[in-house]
């Protein structure tokens, strides 16, 4: 009789692990369905595109013959391309850096406003992410212009030389980083205010019992708590920079003497007004293995990071 018992309670069991297997079967296919659509879009806008990229950098100039690795070649032979690469490093790394920095401290300001001005400050500061890039950009051309530049009527008026931030290569580069970071320091500032409302305050009370200043919370408390925030932020912007083409194509076309190109850039000039697709999709291929490396070992940090919260808490 007990053993009939133990018989019906363990087909009982296993016909609830089919019916919730089955359950869990249904909701991944609806699932599936309604992520469908966006994986379309993906295939459609993204790896169609991505493979076609390197299906144009294996044809010659006029697209009728197979070179192969020939317009890679071409390009490794080029002052100007590794001019392009170290200014495209410099570019997005810098820019990244200072967006980080900046959006951190706004951060940590805003975090301690009461919560009335901490919406209107938040909204005003989150003007230069929201403006259209080409539009906030032309409103920086006319600031930098020399011969109507706001800037330079400041210095001017205070006692300094004008300054010719788009006709000197190394104050053009300062130029367009300045005005990348203005643009999208408040991504990382919007990030990270998140994040920190989400660190629980009794952290902050206890380190504070054991005799804490605000810089050990900040080193021992906040940052390991805004690690895994910061490295995706940094990771998603240094991709987004990376691409850039509408600050740079406004403000100086690559110019002057190709020291402000980044890889867009440079591929639009290659590939459209020079008329050589393949040289371009090259230069725009040549992207990949670089934010490969960095979303690897930024990744790889967050997967670690992960699993030791999960460690911690399990």
């Amino acid at each position: 009789m007990a053993q009939a018992s133990v018989v019906e309670a363990q087909v009982k069991e296993a016909a609830q692990r089919d019916r919730g297997s089955g359950l869990a079967a249904r909701r991944a296919r609806i699932a599936f369905l309604f992520c469908l659509p966006l994986i379309l879009l993906v295939v459609a806008l993204v790896i169609y595109p991505a493979f076609y990229s390197l299906y144009l950098a294996t044809l010659n100039k006029s697209m009728t013959r197979f070179v192969g690795l020939g317009n890679f070649a071409f390009l490794f032979r080029r002052e100007t391309f590794w001019m392009v690469v170290e200014q495209s490093i410099i570019f997005a790394v810098s820019a990244v850096i200072f967006k980080a920095l900046i959006g951190f401290v706004l951060a940590h300001l805003l975090h301690a406003l009461p919560p009335r001005g901490q919406r209107a400050w938040r909204g005003l500061l989150l003007v230069p992410w929201v403006i259209p890039p080409a539009m906030s950009t032309l409103v920086w051309w006319w600031m930098y212009e020399p011969s109507y530049s706001a800037l330079n009527w400041l210095l001017m008026g205070i006692g300094f030389a004008p300054v010719p931030w788009l006709g000197d290569p190394y104050w053009a580069r300062f130029s367009v980083i300045l005005v990348n970071v203005w643009y999208g320091a408040p991504f990382f500032m919007i990030m990270y205010l998140a994040a920190l409302k989400s660190v629980p305050a009794e952290l902050y009370e206890s380190a504070e019992i054991d005799g804490a200043n605000a810089w050990q919370k900040l080193v021992y408390v906040t940052l390991p708590m805004l690690r895994n925030i910061i490295a995706i932020t940094v990771l998603f912007s240094l991709i987004v920079t990376f691409a850039n083409f509408d600050i740079v194509r406004i403000l100086t076309a690559g110019g002057p003497r190709d020291m402000t190109h980044v890889f867009a850039t440079y591929a639009f000039k290659l590939g459209i007004e020079s008329n050589d697709i393949p040289l371009g999709a090259c230069v725009s291929l040549f992207m990949f293995p670089i934010l490969a490396v960095a979303a690897v070992f930024i990744l790889r940090d967050v997967h670690r990071r992960s699993r030791e919260i999960a460690g911690v808490s399990g």
